[in-house]
């Protein structure tokens, strides 16, 4: 009888333990932990230019450090405000363990829109930032071209925000 007893406690802390780990798990999300793309050899130059997505956000990225941001939408949670800055900024490529990251910030926002007419009258929709910074990770595609993405929306969805070389430059 000992035996058995020890073993259901045995059992007892480790279902206990499994419950734990389960709900921390659950919070956890795709992205949350990101390690980065690895990339560690381009440089300024390569990065240098004029990059756009599918919904029509235009930026470019000047080699002396300046930017132009035309309808560049919020990262994270911030995307689901639905506004999209244009403006000025500056930019820089910074590289740590996981991969180097293209830090973009605004310094003075000229517009501002919405991503939908819904969001553009909602009066708890919160104002817009005048100045508000991105991450971008810099990661090649399958033909190696370069690319720019962060996470946007809800973090256990891991949706990407991807940048590419704009047709042309």
């Amino acid at each position: 009888m000992a035996g058995g007893s020890k073993l259901r406690a045995w059992g007892a802390s480790l279902g206990g333990l499994m419950v734990v780990l389960a709900a921390l798990t659950a919070c956890a999300n795709p992205y949350q932990y990101y390690g980065g793309t690895g990339i560690h050899d381009t440089t300024v130059a390569q990065v240098a230019g004029g990059w756009e997505n599918i919904e029509g956000t235009r930026v470019v990225l000047r080699e002396d450090g300046t930017a132009l941001l035309e309808k560049l939408d919020g990262q994270d949670f911030d995307f689901e405000d639905g506004w999209r800055l244009s403006g000025t900024g500056t930019w820089q490529l910074t590289d740590d363990d996981g991969g180097q990251i293209v830090r973009l910030a605004l310094k003075a926002r000229t517009r501002v829109e919405s991503r939908s007419p819904a969001t553009a009258t909602d009066a708890s929709t919160p104002e817009p930032p005048s100045t508000y910074a991105w991450s971008f990770y810099v990661d090649r595609d399958q033909h190696d071209e370069l690319k720019l993405f962060f996470f946007y929306g809800d973090p256990d969805a891991g949706n990407t925000y991807v940048m590419t070389r704009k047709t042309g430059s």
